[in-house]
Parts: C-alpha cells; sequence; structure tokens
C-alpha cells in the first residue's frame, strides 16, 4: 500500500495557512487586534501552517521519487 499521509496533511494545512493568512491580511490594522496588542495573529499564523503545509507537501513528494 502506497498511502503517504503527508500528502493529505500537507494539502489540508496549505488550505487552511491560506485562508488564515488571506484573512489576516485583509483585516491588518483593524480594532479586532487590540486585545492581542496589535499583533496580527491571524497572519502570523496563517503564514506558519501555511509554510508547515507546504514543507509536508514537499516531503510528500520527495518521498515518492526516492521509492
Amino acid at each position: 500500500m502506497n498511502f503517504d499521509l503527508r500528502l493529505p496533511i500537507g494539502i489540508l494545512f496549505t488550505v487552511y495557512g491560506a485562508i488564515l493568512a488571506v484573512y489576516g491580511a485583509l483585516t491588518l490594522g483593524s480594532d479586532i487586534y487590540k486585545k492581542s496588542l496589535g499583533t496580527n495573529i491571524n497572519l502570523i499564523w496563517g503564514c506558519v501552517l501555511l509554510v508547515f503545509g507546504l514543507l509536508m507537501w514537499i516531503f510528500a513528494i520527495l518521498g515518492r521519487r526516492n521509492k
């Protein structure tokens, strides 16, 4: 069985990260970030999730090539 769990995890985190990063970019400078001392948490964590998802996706592709 050639099922690599990194591929669906990578896709899931990439999609969620992109959605969260876009939302954070669209609400930049909004009043909703006053509680977090002006830090755009949505943009930061969206980028973190996006990078993690892309890394999982790349590792899954590289894992298929090495078989």
